[in-house]
């Protein structure tokens, strides 16, 4: 285990009481302001609700444990409502305030604000979302994705799809169904290099905004087109329509993969609960579930201020520990900014390349070990797939990566 992962491990033996700055009077002056963005009230909102509270659950904790190289870490949250204008209106209002670090909310957003992010020199993180291209920090040197973009999921679905099927491709039939946005086309030049490679028979499906018509497109896929897998690349509403859909009519569920956004408890839960989801399978860039250290230091941290954890922490753990994957390498980019400008409040030039100095870190397990360097902002594209199976999710493989090859050619021919 890294020594960073070890200095966050024990922050809960010296946690403070109560929550938020957590400090005594006058103890910390100083502070790093992050811009953050959420969706509470959009389209995505199901993700929102749960990943931006981690956050601030985990900048509590690291506040608690005395904060970062004697900075309090201070994050301004607005609602963008999965929406450009607003999204762009908030990121004017925090750089204003000062902040040298911004966390962006969807895709969309991420595209339209990564042009003003370059010109003004503050690094954003987008994990799991935003634009693959962004892995290659030479390009995109303020965007970080931390975690596998989509090109990355796509190439390791195939992955799965090609083991699931008996190690061969040829000849059988895939049907990629998304949500008809940026987001949800983002995957499909990957999967369809790896079709003319592999040599099997691929089908696309769009599902219009918002999402919750899917009916007549899984109609399509389970009694028409017949495929030997499924792979979905939903989010918002769309997924637990599309498990109640195959559901319905009489797809296995077994057949079918989810990309990361159509992967969490609230997911299954809205399709009518695990026992309605039983087989589906579920990819992941940080872990599932509660067996992770981090979240015990943050069950610790309410308990000793006389309260009780969000119940959303348990209900909903997958996005829940996206958010503690997030804030935690922003908090190792401003250590790492802190150490090496000699403790001088930082600049977002010095946080990016605070980023690009992650080594090894891995939140106690929590995700696979990344590395960032000023070449690598994704961190390698690393996933994990876990299956729903008795009425829980059953981790289903180790922390892998695929085509490897075909992400770096899409990476230096994107134009």
């Amino acid at each position: 285990m890294s020594k960073a992962n070890r200095a966050i491990l024990a922050l809960a033996l010296g946690a403070a009481a109560g929550l938020g700055l957590a400090t005594s009077a006058g103890a910390q002056q100083k502070e790093v302001l992050i811009g953050m963005q959420c969706d509470r009230t959009g389209a995505t909102q199901i993700t929102g609700v749960v990943l931006c509270p981690a956050m601030h659950d985990y900048y509590d904790l690291i506040n608690a444990g005395g904060g970062v190289e004697g900075y309090t870490i201070k994050a301004d949250e607005i609602d963008n409502e999965y929406k450009v204008p607003q999204a762009v209106e908030a990121y004017q209002r925090q750089k204003q305030e000062g902040a040298v670090l911004m966390t962006l909310y969807g895709t969309p957003m991420t595209v339209a604000l990564n042009q003003r992010l370059e010109e003004d020199k503050i690094a954003t993180t987008s994990p799991g979302f935003g634009i693959a291209a962004a892995a290659d920090g030479t390009r995109y040197p303020y965007l970080f994705p931390i975690a596998a973009t989509y090109w990355s999921q796509g190439a390791a679905a195939v992955q799965f799809v090609k083991d699931k099927l008996g190690g061969n491709l040829k000849g059988k039939k895939i049907a990629y169904v998304f949500y008809d946005n940026p987001a949800g086309k983002e995957p499909m030049p990957i999967i369809e290099e790896l079709q003319k490679r592999e040599g099997f028979e691929l089908r696309t499906f769009a599902v219009p905004p918002p999402g919750v018509e899917v009916g007549a497109q899984v109609l399509d896929i389970a009694q028409r087109y017949r495929p030997d897998f499924v792979i979905a690349h939903l989010f918002g509403r769309s997924p637990a329509a599309a498990i109640k859909a195959f559901k319905s009519n009489g797809y296995p569920l077994s057949k079918v993969v989810g990309l990361v956004w159509a992967s969490s408890e609230a997911d299954i839960d809205a399709a009518g609960g695990f026992g309605v989801a039983e087989g589906y399978h579920a990819m992941q860039f940080a872990g599932a579930g509660d067996d992770y250290p981090v979240r015990q230091q943050i069950k610790a941290m309410y308990k000793k201020a006389g309260k009780e954890p969000l119940d959303l922490m348990d209900k909903n753990t997958v996005y829940y520990n996206r958010g503690l994957l997030q804030a935690a390498i922003h908090v190792e980019g401003i250590r790492n900014a802190l150490k090496a400008n000699g403790g001088k409040a930082p600049t977002g030039t010095e946080i990016k390349n605070g980023f690009e100095q992650i080594r090894d870190f891995t939140l106690g397990g929590l995700v696979p070990p990344l590395e960032i360097t000023p070449t690598d902002h994704e961190g390698g594209g690393w996933v994990q797939v876990f299956q729903v199976k008795g009425g829980k999710f059953v981790k289903e493989t180790d922390w892998f990566r695929a085509y490897r090859d075909v992400v770096e050619h899409a990476l230096k021919t994107a134009e």
